[in-house]
């Protein structure tokens, strides 16, 4: 347990889903894909990358989670959040270390992240912890399977 928080953090099992899944859904402004982030989605991507995505407790309440992998040369974050309750005491900024480290020790030398224009409090957050916007490229998807949407929650 980090003192400063009081969160346990530990590697997301794909038995955590159901309560990763309902975190997810309780988040403002998330968005979700409905076949990367089912129950099957998340158990491939956790499969592909063992040991680097990251949940938070207290008290055995689920209360943060961030997706994380790799291609072998740059790390990704995705899903990155904390319930609204226990915000501000560094648990994402724990969570992040975590896994900055796990991607350091499987040799990764970079990571990237998405956060959407619009979300102002994840903006700020990654900027007060040392991360850079870029300015240099633009990023595009290239949707291959029609049944994958983008729920968003309001």
């Amino acid at each position: 347990m980090n003192k400063n928080s009081g969160a346990t953090l530990r590697p997301m099992t794909i038995e955590d889903y159901p309560q990763v899944f309902a975190l997810w859904q309780s988040i403002e402004g998330f968005a979700i894909r409905s076949i990367d982030d089912s129950h099957d989605g998340v158990k491939r991507f956790l499969a592909r990358n063992p040991g680097l995505s990251v949940v938070a407790e207290i008290d055995g309440e689920l209360v943060g989670t961030i997706l994380c992998g790799s291609d072998g040369r740059t790390g990704y974050f995705y899903h990155v959040c904390v319930e609204r309750h226990h915000r501000n005491r560094g648990i994402g900024t724990e969570m992040a270390k975590y896994c900055v480290e796990a991607l350091k020790s499987d040799g990764v030398n970079k990571i990237s992240l998405i956060a959407f224009k619009q979300n102002h409090l994840g903006n700020s957050f990654w900027q007060s912890t040392g991360w850079s916007p870029r300015e240099d490229v633009n990023v595009y998807d290239l949707v291959l399977n029609d049944e994958n949407r983008i729920k968003r929650n309001s």
